[in-house]
């Protein structure tokens, strides 16, 4: 009997999915376990296996985004009918998604198009155009109806490609209606015109769709931000004898120790002796994680991935330098795997390197803290009553001052710098 396969979530913050290529096509047999698709997610670029023994029937979306449980496809015996199932199960879901709703709420009144794209006359009664989210959006961007479009998707719903193929002709379009602006204050109502051509005069500009990740990334940041009540503590710290102790290591180990390599194994020791910093806000709780677990903020092309060094305070430098170069390097082709950047409780993002000297970083969710490390720089300190030239470094503990108080974070940050600036703390 044929069965239908839908989007699994595939990450703890997965909301939908982007189908990125397909390695079947229909009519081969699958097995149980070959690889049909890869899927884009918040975090990387996935696998997805076959649930299934069979026959690929039916594709029901050959490129873009699809929310959890939408239908992926159909796996059944050669020839079998399958459309009852689609007909009785398709969830891919007209409404968009709780995320794809936030994104899209607007408190403007609709326009004609808007209208129009969302509902066609039938026979006298109001029917839904049936349109993916991001194809109805650049619908409605490029200012072109969607009745107007031939759907190629599942039940002929209107997919990201259809929209494309419409704009590389000449569709037809509606033109936008005047906005009626309300002023709050003033029983007023003034008219504002726009134009019939709403990228006529937007200058020259390239779209890029969101991706998976940067949707994430904004959202979970900005919860962050707007939710947690960040305060800041900055420190500077001497680096003349961890410059040394780096250098003597290195003619001993077996990897090359750089120095954000010292820097987290510091901080996994300072966590250690302050464990209201690894700590996480709960709601009703406070929960003190007994285990540190260090993020380490990694760039990738689209924004951020977070790699976590678990039991950061029970491994050596070699082992920290080793587990992050290897990570960081999956990071930047998408290959991390989900629980690969989860349990942190503390994280590290680290811009020395570009020549940042001092920044604020927003705390990752859901740890109580964040620290942002800047560049070494040589500069004129006083030493012993003299002026010296001093390798100094500066860092920025970001906290949520719902788990951590600034005597608290004072504190850690007074550890921290004392661990860098004698580096034999860090074996003891």
């Amino acid at each position: 009997m044929a069965e239908v396969i839908r989007m699994p979530r595939m990450s703890d913050t997965m909301e939908e999915g982007n189908i990125v290529a397909w390695h079947k096509k229909i009519g081969d047999e699958v097995e149980i376990g070959d690889l049909l698709a890869e899927v884009e997610t918040d975090k990387a670029t996935m696998d997805f296996e076959s649930p299934a023994d069979g026959v690929l029937l039916h594709i029901a979306v050959e490129e873009g985004s699809i929310a959890i449980g939408g239908i992926l496809a159909v796996i059944g015996e050669k020839g079998e009918d399958f459309k009852s199932l689609l007909d009785g199960g398709a969830v891919e879901s007209e409404s968009p998604s709780p995320a794809a709703k936030e994104e899209t709420v607007d408190t403007a009144p609709a326009s004609a198009l808007e209208i129009q794209n969302s509902s066609a006359s039938n026979n006298g009664e109001e029917e839904r155009i049936k349109a993916s989210p991001l194809a109805r959006k650049m619908a409605l961007d490029a200012n072109l109806n969607l009745a107007t479009i031939k759907g190629t998707g599942d039940n002929g719903r209107i997919v990201k490609k259809d929209v494309e193929a419409a704009l590389g002709g000449t569709p037809a379009s509606v033109p936008p209606p005047k906005k009626v602006l309300e002023s709050p204050n003033l029983n007023v109502r003034t008219k504002q015109p726009q134009p019939s051509n709403l990228t006529a005069n937007a200058g020259n500009f390239e779209e890029i769709p969101v991706s998976q990740m940067r949707k994430v990334i904004a959202r979970r940041l900005g919860e962050s931000k707007f939710t947690a009540p960040h305060f800041y503590l900055t420190i500077e710290i001497d680096m003349a004898k961890a410059i040394e102790s780096r250098k003597k290591l290195n003619e001993i180990a077996p990897v090359k120790i750089s120095f954000n390599d010292l820097v987290v194994k510091a901080a996994a020791v300072a966590l250690r002796q302050h464990p209201n910093i690894n700590s996480s806000w709960m709601g009703d709780t406070i929960r003190k994680n007994k285990d540190v677990n260090i993020g380490v903020a990694v760039a990738v092309e689209e924004g951020l991935l977070v790699p976590v060094v678990n039991h950061a305070d029970t491994k050596t430098l070699s082992q920290i330098n080793t587990e992050v170069r290897e990570m960081a390097g999956r990071a930047k082709e998408r290959k991390l795997q989900p629980h690969e950047m989860q349990g942190n409780t503390f994280t590290i993002s680290n811009l020395g390197m570009f020549g940042i000297e001092e920044f604020t970083a927003i705390i990752n969710p859901p740890d109580a803290c964040i620290l942002a490390v800047g560049s070494i720089i040589q500069k004129p300190v006083v030493k012993d009553g003299e002026l010296a030239v001093g390798s100094m470094m500066k860092v920025t503990l970001s906290c949520d001052h719902r788990v951590v108080d600034g005597a608290a974070g004072s504190r850690f940050l007074q550890t921290f710098r004392s661990v860098l600036e004698d580096p034999i703390r860090m074996l003891v």
